[in-house]
């Protein structure tokens, strides 16, 4: 029977790095983003180039509770994920002080409540099967505090705290939980910036990772894993 992997916000960056890594090992693809078309194009390319997997790839707004919980339905109606990757997220640079009314619900909600909801609504069938791996994508802005982080680093400290909290809760049902703690990652939200591409680093790097995370024996698990450009943070 083959495995399967749920990735959330698949279509671009890091997501869509770490679906094709599992995808080219045999993996069933579960994913969601906002943006109709550019699932169409994911899923028309794993096809084309798995065409031995299954690729469910569903419209979905994780800002929004109703639409996490419709999303978990669906993908309940295929199967339980072996490893769940709670990668979606947002970023809108700016101070707790001063940032745009708003931006603290929308961060909160999209990177720290879709996974907690998204978690929960998968944890008890993995509990009962006793094997899974929840991967939460957090960043080095939840180690590290840096001006015009905002709610961002709110979040994503928020992130690691969940994480350690899963961790001791899943032990004991042999239930794997790592934290992948990115630096600057080439993606399209840096797009734009006046910086050498060398200076990031590779969204694929982050999923060969994350792949090797996984592919330890039950005996061990990686509990916390940050990656920086070799040049340090930008």
């Amino acid at each position: 029977m083959s495995k399967s992997i749920l990735v959330t916000g698949g279509t671009k960056g890091i997501g869509r790095a770490i679906i094709e890594r599992f995808a080219a090992e045999g993996f069933d693809i579960f994913t969601c983003a906002r943006n109709a078309s550019d699932l169409a194009e994911l899923k028309a390319s794993l096809e084309a180039n798995y065409p031995s997997i299954k690729v469910l790839a569903i419209q979905a707004d994780l800002s929004e509770k109703k639409e996490v919980s419709k999303f978990v339905d669906e993908i309940k109606a295929e199967a339980i994920p072996d490893v769940l990757v709670n990668n979606t997220g947002v970023f809108l640079p700016g101070a707790i002080h001063n940032e745009p009314e708003g931006n603290f619900e929308l961060m909160m909600q999209t990177n720290l409540y879709s996974a907690y909801y998204l978690t929960r609504g998968f944890v008890n069938e993995m509990i009962d099967r006793k094997s899974g791996h929840i991967f939460t994508m957090g960043s080095v802005a939840g180690l590290t505090a840096y001006p015009n982080g905002g709610t961002y680093a709110v979040s994503k400290w928020a992130m690691l705290g969940m994480t350690k909290c899963l961790r001791e809760e899943l032990k004991p049902h042999q239930i794997k939980v790592t934290s992948i703690l990115a630096g600057a990652t080439y993606t399209s939200s840096w797009e734009g910036v006046d910086l050498p591409i060398e200076r990031f680093m590779k969204a694929e790097d982050v999923a060969e990772s994350v792949w090797a995370a996984y592919n330890l024996s039950p005996r061990s698990v990686v509990e916390e894993l940050v990656i920086r450009p070799q040049l340090g943070d930008i």
